[in-house]
């Protein structure tokens, strides 16, 4: 059963942090890696007990991974918090024989807008190994053949 490490960058992100940690119980591990915060983001994060590293404290991303205490890592944004339906999913994910076998997952993004919610038509790699070496900025690069995890994960606009 592999455990997971939730991965979330942060920036003065007090308002909509608490939310998205709350929706990571499938995850043992959770890391934020603060961008210089001047809000409560901090006071929060220590809230809710996960490990907190400095972007000050130096290096690229690839050191941040190497901090993590499990091989698989799920890259969530403040912003976003993960459904019901992903959750469990997460938890069957863990107790399946052949997750080795996978070099990525993707999963479903239903994104807050002015009008009401939107599905965005490609899912995005969101759960990928520790020794992963392909990245969009904060989060994982897509893969176009990493498998699509049943579930969603909500982008919110609004705090």
């Amino acid at each position: 059963m592999p455990p997971i490490t939730a991965l979330l960058h942060t920036a003065n992100d007090a308002l909509r942090l608490g939310r998205a940690l709350e929706t990571l119980r499938a995850c043992e591990e959770i890391i934020v890696v603060d961008h210089d915060s001047s809000d409560a983001t901090l006071r929060i994060a220590r809230e809710y007990g996960v490990r907190i590293l400095s972007r000050k404290s130096g290096g690229d991303l690839h050191d941040f991974l190497q901090s993590a205490r499990y091989n698989w890592i799920l890259c969530l944004d403040p912003k976003e918090t993960i459904s019901e339906g992903l959750e469990a999913t997460l938890y069957e994910w863990r107790s399946a024989t052949d997750v080795v076998s996978a070099a990525a997952f993707a999963v479903s993004i239903r994104e807050e807008t002015s009008d009401g919610w939107l599905d965005l038509t490609t899912p995005q790699t969101r759960l990928v190994p520790k020794i992963w070496n392909r990245w969009n900025g904060r989060l994982p690069a897509d893969d176009p053949s990493a498998s699509t995890l049943d579930g969603k994960i909500l982008r919110f606009i609004l705090p």
